[in-house]
């Protein structure tokens, strides 16, 4: 029996699966978006569903031809994802009761489709990760160094090209102005939006699964780049204008800015891997 013969069977069932997967997590999800709502760091949140959906159209065929063959090691993934939940529950851990989602459909897919219509949906049901906000001690834990480590980088360079700059931590100290690089600029929130855009961008271009690897992780150097960039123009301009330069629009302009040009770079990053290249 194929998955499409099995939809078209156990209709019912697979509707009754997915209304207690609703009932399950009807407190949990709209706190998950009002969080993408509210802060800026998971905003990418909104289009990491749409992207796995798309993900699993594109294999649609070979996923309804695929054979049902349930996997009953799979209820041990499902009993897993169950506990997960209620793990996260007991101890009010938003990251666990979230992520938990993703380990219960996995183990619905193994046990009661089987491997390999698992491993066609695999790539979707593995992206929707990224839509889960991490925990904030996670992000302090990555954000603080990335923040020294720009701070760093920037005033070493702005004192290469003459402007007159000390660094006191992150707080950078100018003739006419003082300047705080803060958690925004370290590049941890560029890193995470860029990973989910990267895989995306790896996934429709034609290359092997190793230079796909290299354009996902590339996330993190090109976030941190640009980052930097915008810390040192910001600098420059502080120089001659002040605090002005670091506020208002030109501070929000320069975040869209960054983020653009960080795209223009894995773009290109793409391109340039993608010479001749057939996916493997």
């Amino acid at each position: 029996m194929t998955v499409a013969e099995a939809i078209r069977s156990y209709r019912l069932q697979f509707i009754g699966i997915l209304l207690s997967l609703a009932v399950l997590y009807s407190a949990i999800i709209p706190s998950m978006v009002q969080w993408w709502y509210q802060d800026d760091n998971y905003s990418h949140g909104f289009i990491v569903p749409l992207i796995a959906g798309y993900f699993l159209y594109c294999r649609r065929e070979e996923l309804l031809n695929a054979t049902v063959e349930p996997w009953w090691p799979g209820l041990f993934v499902l009993l897993a994802g169950l506990f997960q939940l209620l793990a996260g529950w007991l101890a009010w851990e938003y990251f666990t009761m979230r992520s938990s989602l993703i380990t219960v459909i996995a183990g619905i897919l193994l046990f009661v489709l089987g491997r390999r219509p698992f491993l066609i949906m695999l790539l979707p049901v593995a992206y929707l990760l990224f839509m889960v906000p991490i925990p904030y001690i996670v992000y302090d834990a990555f954000a603080f160094p990335l923040k020294m480590f720009v701070t760093k980088v920037s005033v070493t360079f702005l004192q290469s090209i003459g402007v007159i700059v000390m660094r006191e931590g992150n707080i950078l100290m100018f003739p006419s102005t003082t300047l705080e690089v803060a958690d925004a600029c370290s590049g941890i929130r560029s890193i995470m939006s860029l990973l989910a855009l990267s895989v995306a961008y790896g996934f429709f271009l034609r290359v092997s699964p190793l230079k796909r690897l290299i354009i996902a992780l590339s996330a993190l150097p090109i976030a941190i780049v640009t980052n930097a960039l915008r810390v040192i123009v910001t600098g420059i301009l502080a120089q001659w204008w002040g605090a002005k330069a670091a506020e208002g629009f030109f501070h929000e302009f320069a975040g869209l800015a960054v983020f653009g040009v960080a795209i223009v770079l894995l773009m290109g990053l793409g391109a340039l891997l993608g010479r001749g290249g057939k996916a493997a």
